[in-house]
């Protein structure tokens, strides 16, 4: 019984520390695009402009020394699909939360072999690489197959091909 009581306070305090490291980065706007969004509020114009010229000058020097860098949309779409499966940081959203988080992701199998345990490792077509976790023996993934990669449960992954059981995975490469 006693065993039983720390092992269930050492997993409150792991759970707690989790719940703390998981609060989200705040992003907002870079104070330098602020900035040159407020030039916008100067009603006259030879001020305005040169508030835009200063302001434009300034973010051109932050976008040259790397300080400021945009992605739009798609390219964060993609990085964050071709990081599916690897336990990364949220990066406050870049790569996706909410409506546009990855849940899935659709390829098919290049190629396949066996981990030191006798389960599947697979690769697909993108390049990402799977290994088994579980031992179900019921999958038939020769190349060429279409595969399905979904998040399941506690943060593990399922790979299944259309019409069979699913194997639990995890991403190595």
């Amino acid at each position: 019984m006693r065993n039983f009581t720390i092992m269930a306070g050492v997993c409150a305090l792991a759970v707690a520390g989790t719940v703390q490291a998981a609060k989200p980065v705040q992003l907002g706007t870079p104070a330098q695009v602020k900035r040159l969004m407020d030039c916008r509020a100067i009603a006259a114009a030879d001020q305005r402009l040169a508030c835009f010229d200063r302001e434009a000058t300034a973010m051109d020097a932050a976008i040259a020394s790397r300080n400021l860098v945009f992605v739009d949309k798609e390219k964060a779409r993609a990085a964050g699909r071709s990081l599916f499966g690897f336990s990364i940081p949220n990066f406050g959203g870049l790569f996706g939360g909410g409506e546009d988080e990855i849940t899935q992701i659709e390829s098919t199998v290049k190629s396949t072999g066996h981990n030191a345990d006798g389960g599947w490792v697979i690769t697909l077509a993108d390049g990402s690489v799977w290994s088994q976790t579980d031992d179900w023996p019921g999958l038939d993934p020769r190349p060429g197959k279409k595969v399905i990669v979904k998040r399941a449960a506690l943060g593990s992954f399922r790979l299944s091909i259309p019409g069979e059981n699913g194997i639990k995975v995890k991403r190595i490469g």
